[in-house]
């Protein structure tokens, strides 16, 4: 079943990771895909061929999600390439872990600008498209942090934690239009970064959660397609924990 057949999402950072498997299970269910990303390079161009294997319309920009100004002039030009834009993915996201004694400002900034702003920049770039066509999902990447909180993770926290606030409140102004929005709440995903973690501190993950496993982008991106599809069409201002239970 292509759940989201013709429609087109705009994804951020979605040059590895979560995000690039939002964009192929996106792109499997019909989905034509614009993404974005710092630079257009080598990865964003496999990105580009590994999406176009699903037989959509598929294309890279090179954009700062956190700048207004960008977000905007991206947003523009991925209307005029594809047509309409239906499904918005904030997935751009940094850490720079560290205690609260040692956190620089330029780590508190840093984080806070690209993990939260470009959440408010994509968003504000959409709206008017959205609005004027009467329907929409958005869909932004927070975390269980920005639940519960972490250790060392004050900034990141805040910043998903942040996500979870403005997702509630744009689900309330939207509405009106038909447009919802809702949150995805990673846990503990494998991904390249957490697959360089020591075989014991990855056990011990396991261990604390119910259902005994790291979860998959595969996961994520399924809870995805199905906050783009109408499938969730009465579900909006909603945060979804993807963490096998360990956030309960």
């Amino acid at each position: 079943m292509n759940l989201l057949q013709g429609k087109t999402a705009v994804i951020t950072g979605a040059n590895r990771g979560i995000g690039k498997a939002i964009a192929l299970m996106f792109a499997s269910h019909g989905c034509n895909v614009a993404f974005t990303d710092l630079e257009r390079n080598d990865a964003m161009i496999a990105t580009e061929s590994d999406i176009a294997q699903s037989g959509v319309k598929v294309k890279g920009y090179a954009s700062n999600a956190a700048q207004v100004d960008s977000a905007q002039e991206v947003v523009k030009q991925i209307v005029e390439d594809f047509g309409s834009i239906d499904i918005l993915v904030n997935n751009a996201g940094i850490t720079k872990d560290n205690a609260m004694k040692r956190m620089t400002e330029e780590q508190w900034d840093a984080v806070i600008n690209v993990n939260l702003k470009s959440v408010f920049a994509m968003t504000k770039a959409v709206q008017p498209y959205m609005w004027k066509q009467g329907s929409g999902s958005i869909i932004n990447v927070s975390s269980v942090v920005g639940i519960s909180g972490n250790v060392s993770q004050a900034n990141y926290s805040a910043s998903k934690a942040g996500i979870i606030g403005f997702t509630k409140s744009i689900a309330r102004e939207f509405g009106v239009r038909n447009i919802r929005c809702n949150a995805v709440a990673p846990g503990f995903i494998m991904t390249d970064m957490t697959a360089q973690l020591p075989e014991h501190i990855l056990e011990e993950w396991k261990t604390r959660i119910p259902l005994h496993r790291a979860g998959t982008v595969q996961d994520v991106a399924n809870v995805c397609v199905f906050l783009a599809s109408e499938l969730s069409s009465y579900v909006t201002g909603q945060v979804i924990p993807i963490c096998g239970g360990l956030q309960i």
